[in-house]
Formats: structure tokens, sequence, C-alpha cells
């Protein structure tokens, strides 16, 4: 897969994510690599996001995600492929 072709991927992230600014650094993070998307809280404690944009970036920001802010402690990331690109912009959205 060339860098340029466009990649979408909705992650599920666990540990302490919730309550440490993981969504804020998200959307940061995201908007600074040029993905479109979205990112929420998920009832059951973890952060659940869509990022879509080009592969290369997008690989990026999964290994970033690996990590999170300083404050977190990311333990697992259930990652799945979406055919669908996500919509254009990156924000949050309310928790599910």
């Amino acid at each position: 897969m060339s860098s340029s072709e466009q990649t979408h991927f909705r992650l599920r992230i666990a540990g302490r994510v919730q309550g440490v600014g993981f969504r804020d650094w998200v959307v940061e993070e995201a908007r600074t690599r040029g993905l479109n998307g979205w990112v929420r809280n998920r009832s059951d404690g973890t952060v659940e996001t869509l990022v879509s944009g080009p592969d290369a970036a997008v690989q990026d920001m999964l290994r970033a995600c690996t990590q999170g802010p300083q404050s977190a402690s990311v333990t697992g990331i259930d990652i799945r492929n979406e055919k669908e690109p996500a919509p254009e912009g990156f924000t949050r959205r309310p928790t599910l």
C-alpha cells in the first residue's frame, strides 16, 4: 500500500484512558496529522476513535495511540479496518 492511499481504522483503547485528557490529545494529534474522524468515551471505560487519512499518517497515529498522553496508561487497543472513510475534520463525540 502506498503512503498516498487512504485507510480507515476504528480503535477501542483500554486502560487508564478516561479522565486524563485522552480525547483532547487524540483530537490534537489527529488534526496535526491532517486526519479525519472522531473520538468518544464509552461507558465501559474505553475510548473509541475512528481515524481516516493517508496510510502513513494513520499508521503514525495508531503508533501514537499505543502510548497516549503522559497521564494515560494504555493497556490494549482493538484495531478494526473500516470500509468507509470518516467525515471530514476531527471531532469529539458524546459518550456512548
